[in-house]
């Protein structure tokens, strides 16, 4: 007789571990007991022969539940207690250390549930919270660890004697399902007008009827709130754009199911097995042409945004409505928080929605849907949090720390061990409500990582970020070193980090970010090493009139730019005949157009920028594609959209002087065609240009530094013509090249960066002034 203490680490809980233990002891004669731990961990106690143990922790290995993930498996022998069975325990607060286990995120709807959904002898036919050990919310109902119900949001629903029984029965697939629930005992949806008064009947048949006969329905979900309407209705379109204030920014849809997203757009099988996975985030997928949707669901794109029901409530929906594609969009103003709460719902949505479908389950943790784009035949995360948070990121360095990420996209790291636990979607820290939200948010992550001291806290270089003077504060406040990293060194180590690479020559192509030398950088190629990290080559800095403004209207990027190659009463001329409809965009028209002019010969409010995001936004102005940027990246965006319906290479080239590109060159060559080429034609062929330029310096500083990968990274990573263009540059020299797939590759996977970068400098393999300069 043999006795083994068994200390289980990894993805663990609300995975329907324990019932799996429970089968296997079973099924090879031990005795003993399993039970959660407060480290996210499991316990295991083992009582037998010692081929029967060996037999079991063999299927331990090779036939856990689908969603586990088993990272460490810690045992030590014991002395015999003489159990008489073997039984699932009672969870333990205790914690084997501060341990490494997480909860996993939040899971779509199995087919078992699905199947029970609609049938009519299921007792939860038609009930919209229906779940088992395999799917349903986890991440966003998860107040405390471990992961037992008590500790969640559905405490505030005790279960009835037929849920019980199922989830005390070892064999049955809700067995310690957590949020398992019924129509007698569990969460309910009521219908209510926008002044508050409920509406008697079904409520999702009749939240459903109302989107078909063209309304706005607030629809409270599994991790926050979302706005539904007819997607096939351009005036209910406009109406709930005119209602939100977003003029612009794509709308994200829910289609009923891949037959219908077929109708509109194309999908590739690496997007169909995104779109069908348990994240079910949104994709991004080609628009087929005709587009048989309105074109203000997406305007000026060739994508659109895209995602499968995830959850009972939306295919309850879709079986009611006529209506197979919902606009499905996060309920917030732009720049604010997902709504998450009835209250706040019924407060802020009044003059929104004109119903609220609202359950009475608490969301814990708001996390708004992820968005993904398969770039190059490969996946590139945008918006990583539900379904994917909180997965960690392993890194090669192991201590405690947080890493604050930037301030637009955002989103912050735990680190702990080896691993970096970003958070979910946190957005534009520059507003107070946003800041607030990831004050909460890194409280709760502290909680659930069991984790309080750390030993450093790291920072973007930006001096007005609110996310640098919070990190200032947590500093002080946790005792904790306090490290500022360059934002583009930060984008080139997150590839790193993702691909456990030492040493790159990384490309790093965004908007904005705080450069060393206290200008705005954007198109970059960094070396960065376990030695060093150098600065290599750059755009040519332009002058921005106006500063940040130029992000908004990207006229006053191209005056900038056009400033450093003709007088400024050529470039004046320039614009009134090649755009003159963008000097009416700016807020103050003619006049604001005068005064931009004066502020470059009087240099007074010019930032001067080596950004590649507000080189593509000057061109979409001088091409006409687009004068303003309702949302991030819109203008660039555009311009790529446009682009794809070039064909031919014009071959346009940039100069390379030192470490300067010379992108105003690129400006005065379309200029010297844009009366005669097809614009489609110039759009494309910048892109190519650019992207032939920062590829072929990076190819050969690599072999100066005899570095052996080449990294992209940066917003303008999502961009498909300019990555794919590297990519087989990079690949033909007989260089690596990388990119992220997990991480996001813009400021939303900023701290992944960071963290890795944190890591170099503890080991003492840089210093704090190598990540400023």
């Amino acid at each position: 007789m043999k006795a083994y203490k068994i200390h289980v680490q990894g993805i663990v809980q609300a995975v329907g571990f324990r019932p799996f233990v429970y089968r296997i002891a079973h099924a090879h004669n031990l005795r003993g007991y399993v039970r959660n731990l407060g480290d996210a961990g499991v316990e295991i106690v083992v009582e037998g022969k010692e081929e029967d143990i060996k037999a079991f922790l063999s299927d331990l290995y090779n036939k856990k539940p689908p969603l586990a993930k088993i990272e460490r498996v810690e045992r030590r022998e014991i002395e015999p207690q003489g159990f008489d069975r073997f039984y699932i325990e009672k969870s333990s607060n205790e914690s084997r250390g501060e341990g490494d286990s997480i909860i996993p995120p939040d899971i779509a709807i199995c087919e078992d549930c699905l199947r029970e959904l609609f049938d009519p002898n299921d007792k939860r036919f038609m009930y919209p919270f229906i779940v088992c050990t395999n799917c349903g919310p986890r991440f966003t109902i998860i107040e405390d660890l471990p992961y037992d119900r008590e500790n969640t949001a559905m405490r505030e629903f005790p279960m009835c004697d037929f849920c019980r029984s199922e989830y005390e029965d070892p064999l049955n697939r809700r067995y310690h399902a957590e949020p398992v629930a019924c129509p007698t005992c569990g969460p309910s949806y009521r219908l209510y007008t926008n002044t508050g008064e409920e509406i008697i009947g079904d409520p999702l048949r009749k939240a459903a009827k109302f989107i078909d006969r063209g309304y706005i329905v607030a629809i409270k979900g599994i991790g926050g709130i979302h706005l539904a309407c007819d997607a096939r209705r351009e005036d209910v379109i406009a109406e709930l754009r005119k209602r939100l204030f977003r003029p612009q920014k794509p709308f994200a849809i829910m289609a009923k199911d891949l037959e219908t997203i077929r109708t509109f757009a194309y999908i590739a099988p690496e997007e169909e097995e995104e779109l069908t996975s348990y994240r079910r985030p949104i994709v991004a997928l080609r628009k087929k042409e005709p587009f048989p949707l309105p074109e203000n669901l997406a305007p000026g794109l060739h994508t659109i945004g895209v995602m499968l029901p995830y959850a009972g409530t939306h295919y309850i929906l879709f079986h009611w409505s006529k209506t197979p594609v919902y606009v499905m969009t996060s309920a917030n103003f732009p720049g604010m928080p997902m709504i998450k709460d009835n209250e706040e719902a019924f407060e802020k949505l009044k003059d929104v929605a004109d119903y609220l479908l609202l359950h009475n389950r608490r969301i814990l943790n708001r996390a708004d849907d992820s968005v993904v784009r398969f770039v190059d035949g490969k996946r590139a995360v945008i918006r990583r949090s539900r379904g994917f948070v909180p997965l960690p990121i392993e890194i090669p360095f192991e201590y405690k720390g947080i890493a604050m990420g930037a301030e637009l996209m955002n989103a912050f790291g735990v680190v702990k061990g080896n691993r970096v636990y970003p958070s979910q979607y946190i957005g534009n820290t520059s507003k107070v409500e946003v800041l607030e939200f990831m004050k909460d948010a890194i409280s709760h992550f502290k909680k659930i990582l069991r984790v309080g001291d750390f030993d450093i806290v790291i920072t973007d270089l930006h001096p007005t970020y609110n996310t640098t003077k919070l990190g200032m504060e947590l500093a002080k406040e946790l005792d904790a070193e306090l490290l500022q990293v360059q934002h583009h060194y930060a984008h080139v180590a997150s590839v790193m980090a993702e691909h456990n690479l030492d040493e790159v020559v990384g490309i790093a192509l965004d908007g904005v970010g705080y450069g060393g030398d206290g200008k705005t950088w954007g198109g970059e190629v960094i070396y960065v090493s376990y030695e060093d990290v150098e600065r290599l080559a750059h755009i040519e800095y332009y002058p921005l009139p106006g500063g940040d403004l130029a992000s908004y209207y990207p006229l006053r990027a191209l005056i900038g730019i056009l400033s450093k190659v003709m007088d400024i009463e050529d470039v004046r001329n320039t614009i009134k005949k090649y755009c003159p409809n963008a000097v009416s965009s700016l807020k103050y028209g003619e006049v604001e157009f005068n005064v931009i002019f004066n502020q470059l010969a009087r240099e007074i409010n010019v930032a001067y920028a080596s950004s590649t995001g507000r080189v593509l936004d000057a061109f979409a102005v001088l091409l006409n594609v687009a004068y303003r940027r309702h949302y991030e990246g819109e203008p660039a965006m555009k311009l790529e959209s446009f682009a794809f319906r070039g064909k031919n290479d014009l071959k346009l080239r940039l100069q390379v002087e030192g470490e300067e590109i010379k992108v105003t060159e690129l400006f005065e060559e379309v200029l010297n065609i844009i009366e005669r080429a097809n614009p489609a034609d110039i759009a494309y062929s910048i892109h190519l240009s650019l992207a032939r330029t920062f590829a072929e310096i990076a190819v050969e500083k690599a072999r100066e530094f005899g570095a052996k990968a080449i990294t992209l990274s940066g917003g303008v990573a999502y961009n498909e013509l300019i990555t794919k263009t590297i990519r087989k540059i990079v690949e033909a020299s007989g260089l690596k090249f990388h990119t992220t797939y997990e991480v996001p590759r813009g400021d939303n996977g900023i701290n992944v960066g960071q963290a890795f970068l944190g890591g170099l400098y503890l080991e003492g393999y840089i210093s704090s002034e190598d990540l400023m300069i």
